[in-house]
C-alpha cells in the first residue's frame, strides 16, 4: 500500500508530465481512499481534464475536484480597484 504522501507526489508528477495537462499549480492531498485536487484554472474544460488525468492515476481511490475557476483578463485591460 502506498503512503498518502507518495500517492500525492505521483499524482502531481502525472499532472505535470501528461500532455493533456502539463499542470504544475494543482495541490494534491490524499486522506485514506480520498484524493483532493485544489487550485485554480481558467476554464471548466481544464478543470475536467485535470480530474480525468488524476482519476486515471489513482484507480480505486475517490477523487474530489475542488479546483476553482479564475477569471483571466486580457493583457492591457484596466483593473479597477
Amino acid at each position: 500500500m502506498e503512503t498518502p504522501h507518495y500517492v500525492a507526489a505521483r499524482v502531481q508528477r502525472v499532472l505535470a508530465e501528461d500532455d493533456r495537462t502539463t499542470e504544475l499549480g494543482i495541490r494534491v492531498d490524499v486522506r485514506g481512499e480520498h484524493v483532493f485536487l485544489r487550485g485554480q484554472v481558467p476554464s471548466e474544460k481544464r478543470r475536467r481534464v485535470i480530474e480525468e488525468v488524476a482519476r486515471e492515476a489513482t484507480p480505486g481511490l475517490r477523487v474530489h475536484n475542488e479546483i476553482t475557476l479564475v477569471e483571466v483578463r486580457e493583457p492591457g485591460e484596466e483593473e479597477h480597484l
